[in-house]
This record gives C-alpha cells, sequence and structure tokens, in this order.
C-alpha cells in the first residue's frame, strides 16, 4: 500500500510513529510522513536539524515531508500557537508537498493535539483516500483535566472539532477499551471505533544490555526508575512527595530519565526539597538508549494524575516497562493500573497517593529476588500476550485494508 502517515511529531523526536513507520517500510509499504519541524520536548528546534535540513528528509526508507510550523516554546500561548502553526502549515503546503502522489490510506498519529487530524481530512479530500485517527489522547477531556481550559463553552467549540474531525474519518482507533465509549460521544457513526493500544518496542526485550554509565553504581540500593514525559499528566508533585518522605531511607533511591514541559519546576523542587542525594535528573536520551538505564532498575515507575480522563488511558509506558521484564510500581487509577494487577507484574496505589507510592516502593523493595523476578517475567508474558510488536502491526494492517475497502464502498454509493 502507499501509506501517508500525518503527525505533528516524528524522528529526530522520540515517539512511537517512528518504530510504526520503519515497521511499515519493511512490510513492503510505501510510506511518507508529513510533519513539522522537530523541536519536542524542550520547545527549541534541534539543533542538528537546523544545521541541515536535508539529512531529515527520510527515515529508514520512508519519505519525510516537513511543513513550516512555531516551535512549542514556553507558556500556553506559544504551545496553543504551535498547535495552529502545524494545521496552517501543514493545510497550506502538504498538499504541495504531496502533489502527484497517490495514496492508499492516510492514518493519523495523535497523541495530543487533536487537531493534526485537520490536515489529514483535508489531504483525504483531495487524495480519494480514507483516513484513519489513531487516538492516544481524548479530546477535550484531556484540555479540562489539565487545567489547560477551564471554559465550559471553549471546551465545548473544541468538543465540535473533535466531532467534525471523527464523522470525517473511515475508521477511529483508540488506545485503550476505556477510550471507545468517550470516543464514541464525538462519532455519529459509532461502527467506526477499533480498540488498537500501542505495542512494546522490540528494544526492550534485548539482553546483555550495557548498563548506562550516566548512572553511578551503589551497592544496596534500590532503583526506581521514571522513564519518559514530564508533564502535568505524569503528576511529578505526588511523586516527589512519595520520594520526600522516604528520602532518610538511603537504600531508596529514584531515577528520573526524560524530559518535557515541567523539566524547570521538577529540577527546582529536588532542589528545594532537598532529594539531590535520592532523586536523580538523568535528562532525555533516544529510545535505543533507554535500555542501558532499565539495566539499573529495580523497579518501574508509572504514574498519571487522579482524573476521570486519565483513567481511561493505559500511559504507552506501561507496554513498554512489561517488555522489559521488571516490576512495575503504579500509581494510578483505571485501565492502566488494570494492566499491572491483570498481568501480576507489581504493585498498584491509587492516582495521588504519595503515601501509597512510598509503601509500594517499599514493599518491592522488601520483596526477595525471587519474588520480584517473577514479577518481571510475568509482565513480559503478559505484554507479548497482549501487546506484541508483530501482533499488532498485524493488526493495524488488516484495519489500514478494511479502511480501504470501506472507503471504496462509499465512493461507490455516493
Amino acid at each position: 500500500m502507499k501509506i501517508l502517515i500525518v503527525t505533528q511529531y516524528f524522528w529526530p523526536e522520540n515517539f512511537r510513529i517512528n518504530d510504526l513507520t520503519q515497521e511499515l517500510v519493511k512490510r513492503g509499504h510505501s510510506v511518507t510522513v508529513l510533519t513539522g519541524i522537530p523541536n519536542y520536548p524542550a520547545g527549541r528546534v534541534f539543533a542538528t536539524y537546523l544545521q541541515n535540513p536535508n539529512d531529515f528528509g527520510e527515515y529508514r526508507g520512508a519519505s519525510v515531508k516537513r511543513v513550516p510550523m512555531l516551535a512549542r516554546g514556553q507558556g500556553a500561548v506559544r504551545l496553543l500557537l504551535n498547535y495552529l502553526s502545524f494545521v496552517i502549515g501543514a493545510c497550506l503546503f502538504g498538499p504541495w508537498r504531496l502533489r502527484g502522489q497517490h495514496v492508499d490510506v492516510i492514518f493519523v498519529f495523535e497523541p495530543s493535539p487533536v487537531t493534526v487530524g485537520l490536515p489529514a481530512i483535508l489531504l483525504g479530500r483531495i487524495k480519494h483516500a480514507p483516513v484513519v485517527f489513531w487516538a492516544l489522547d481524548l479530546w477535550p477531556e484531556t484540555l479540562a483535566a489539565i487545567g489547560a481550559v477551564r471554559s465550559p463553552k471553549l471546551l465545548g467549540w473544541v468538543g465540535h472539532m473533535v466531532k467534525f474531525i471523527y464523522d470525517r474519518c473511515t475508521l477511529v482507533l483508540g488506545q485503550s477499551r476505556s477510550f471507545l465509549t468517550s470516543i464514541a460521544k464525538f462519532c455519529s457513526d459509532t461502527r467506526k471505533i477499533r480498540y488498537f493500544p500501542s505495542w512494546a518496542e522490540d528494544v526492550f526485550s534485548e539482553i546483555d544490555l550495557v548498563p548506562a554509565p550516566e548512572v553511578p553504581v551503589l551497592e544496596g540500593v534500590f532503583n526506581v526508575l521514571f522513564a519518559g514525559n514530564i508533564g502535568e499528566a505524569q503528576d511529578l508533585p505526588a511523586v516527589l512527595a512519595a520520594a520526600e518522605s522516604l528520602k532518610h531511607n538511603a537504600s531508596i533511591r529514584w531515577l528520573i530519565v526524560g524530559d518535557g514541559r515541567k523539566s524547570g519546576w521538577l529540577q527546582e523542587e529536588v532542589e528545594r526539597r532537598g532529594l539531590q542525594g535520592s532523586v536523580l535528573l538523568l535528562g532525555r536520551f533516544p529510545v535505543e538508549r533507554m535500555p542501558s538505564f532499565y539495566v539499573h532498575a529495580d523497579a518501574l515507575l508509572v504514574s498519571l494524575k487522579k482524573d476521570p480522563v486519565f483513567s481511561m488511558t493505559i500511559p504507552g509506558k506501561v507496554q513498554s516497562y512489561l517488555m522489559a521484564g521488571l516490576p512495575l510500581v503504579g500509581m494510578l487509577d483505571g485501565e492502566g493500573a488494570k494492566v499491572i494487577m491483570d498481568s501480576d507484574a507489581g504493585l498498584v496505589c491509587a492516582a495521588g497517593d504519595a503515601g501509597g507510592l512510598a509503601s509500594a516502593v517499599l514493599e518491592m523493595a522488601a520483596m526477595s529476588v525471587d519474588r520480584r523476578y517473577q514479577l518481571g517475567v510475568n509482565g513480559r508474558t503478559f505484554a507479548q500476550k497482549e501487546f506484541g510488536r508483530t501482533l499488532l502491526m498485524d493488526r493495524l494492517e488488516a484495519l489500514f485494508f478494511e479502511a480501504a475497502n470501506l472507503y471504496k464502498e462509499t465512493e461507490v454509493n455516493a
């Protein structure tokens, strides 16, 4: 198939869409990616891109078409302009960059914002191609949950936009089963909704890894590793509260690997609370490096704020954590917590429960090495069964063919 991927984020930024793109190419598909200028998460355009943009026009056999956009910068206004600029850039320049190119299916990668669907719909009309929208974030619910938008009227307008997008897609995929109910509220034809979760990247099942040299090795220390985006949704205040309650326990250490809009705040809070000795902020690294940090971990931490929308979410890191074969400690509700419990891969406390998190960490540290090993094995077995990369790539391919056939039927009956 000739597949067009529309995504605001792409390599050299670290997102699952990079892994998906190279897999589709390996499977013999012709893949083109329409994306923006790499600037996530720091909000500044990558220096390597600025030095030579031509080096970023191809990725593992896929053609990459980039459109002008404003970098995220800092602050809510700048972020809004970043979202809008990609929509405008993709709508104005996308058709020209893709001129003369036949497309069988358009795939939308939407970790946020939902507006990425607008240029995809336009291109679907121009190219006479079905649009498959993968919702990894729920709008307008997430905007309300993180406090980005408080006006009921504005949230209502966003809801109308979401409905406009969903109704013009051939298929809408939800990353968790709980997502499907929310998607249905904004989708006139619920028959187009499908469940499609994130997969666990193969890199997290590697063996014989060399430990990351950035992490000082300390004997007798139990390391809790948090990896990924450092944002509002991850509830780092509760994580730091747990760390602070245990800061006099020299046998517990917290390793935080990642970056995001709350990184500056996190660094200031670690210093203010006097946690420099127990909380290590290691910064951001490419996904290929992450397994080397996992080597240092005794447990992997996943957290989400307490909110109904987040209880419907399975954080993408959960699949990667499970595949790593290490026990999990979760401070979250709903779907994500259910995965950890159903897989018997670790311990869970309620979202926002800093005391519960501290207790879970101490309980995990007190377990025998054999018991923690078994939790890790349980997690990997569950991941291979439910979130296996090959399994889900096969399913996505089938969804693409289904969308193409549905679109042809619609065209014939129109």
